[in-house]
């Protein structure tokens, strides 16, 4: 998320209470999750398992709750929350805007557009020419829509990333400020859920094809032209790459890399990267033809029982 103008670290340390290290005037030009930061942008870190990968980053501002040396050309946020301080910036500059109509006034919405009854259309979203808005669909603030791309009843685009922090008296949300992009001739059966990236975008790139009742997390960066049968499950910050196939009830983990032109079985469970240009198939998913070899092996396992029994 890049701020509407640059802001300065003093400005931003005085925002959230915290103290800094670095000139007054070092630039801050936004805020992201560490898998998108670019220079300018601050990233938040709070377990010590991560601070190397924090401050060796591409972020220039690290909102740490360690007083440690800075590294050189970057500046630090000292807190003793670096996660509510994240939050408190994704208020300041993303605040929760509440609406009493069904399409806001400033929402953009292209020439032969088709919008049915029911939608809810947020503030500042953006649809482009020749959609088709099917009944009862929700499109949360900020979302940006492209040509020709239908969307079917009942589905909801961007909705908050499931990102929790435990705390002794329950679960605290990471706020979402992020935005859902779905670029030009996607499709989006009914009942689908994609949610709005934490700081970045969700996206749906152009020619995509989505099924019932898909689910797609936070910060997702679907391909082209890949095709995603019902009852999909895909975590947050998952990149599947163009013209992938993924069947019916598959269920992809967070953080990881489903390459070019793969294929995925139906119910298969993805629990690590999975190299492009290949079928895959099972619990944990792997490559087809050996999976098959394996569960045939297992298939065996009782004949070769009886067999040592006789010896």
């Amino acid at each position: 998320m890049k701020f509407p103008k640059p802001h300065t670290l003093k400005d931003i340390a005085e925002l959230i209470g915290t103290t800094y290290v670095g000139p007054d005037d070092f630039t801050v030009l936004g805020m992201n999750e560490i898998h998108v930061v670019e220079p300018g942008d601050i990233v938040f870190v709070d377990h010590p398992k991560y601070y190397d990968k924090a401050l060796q980053s591409a972020a220039t501002i690290v909102l740490i709750n360690k007083d440690v040396d800075c590294p050189e050309g970057k500046a630090l946020l000292i807190s003793d929350d670096p996660f509510r301080d994240f939050n408190k910036l994704t208020m300041h500059f993303r605040p929760f805007k509440s609406s009493n109509v069904s399409i806001a006034a400033d929402a953009k919405i292209g020439e032969g557009t088709i919008i049915q009854p029911n939608c809810f259309i947020g503030n500042n979203v953006t649809i482009g020419k020749h959609c088709v808005i099917h009944s009862n669909v929700s499109i949360y603030d900020d979302a940006v829509i492209g040509d020709h791309v239908t969307i079917h009843a009942g589905t909801v685009l961007g909705g908050s990333a499931f990102y929790y922090k435990k705390r002794p008296e329950g679960f605290d949300p990471l706020l979402s400020g992020g935005r859902v992009i779905i670029e030009d001739y996607v499709d989006i059966g009914a009942a689908c859920t994609i949610d709005k990236g934490v700081t970045g975008d969700t996206t749906i790139k152009e020619g995509t094809k989505i099924d019932n009742q898909v689910q797609i997390g936070h910060d997702t960066v679907i391909g082209k032209k890949c095709l995603i049968a019902s009852q999909v499950g895909i975590a947050g910050c998952v990149i599947v790459e163009d013209e992938v196939t993924i069947w019916g009830q598959v269920g992809i983990t967070s953080g990881i890399t489903i390459g070019a032109k793969t294929i995925i079985s139906a119910k298969a469970g993805v629990s690590k990267s999975l190299e492009g240009g290949k079928h895959y198939f099972g619990i944990p998913a792997d490559d087809f033809r050996s999976k098959y070899k394996e569960i045939a092996a297992i298939r065996k396992i009782p004949e070769i029982l009886e067999k040592l029994k006789d010896l």
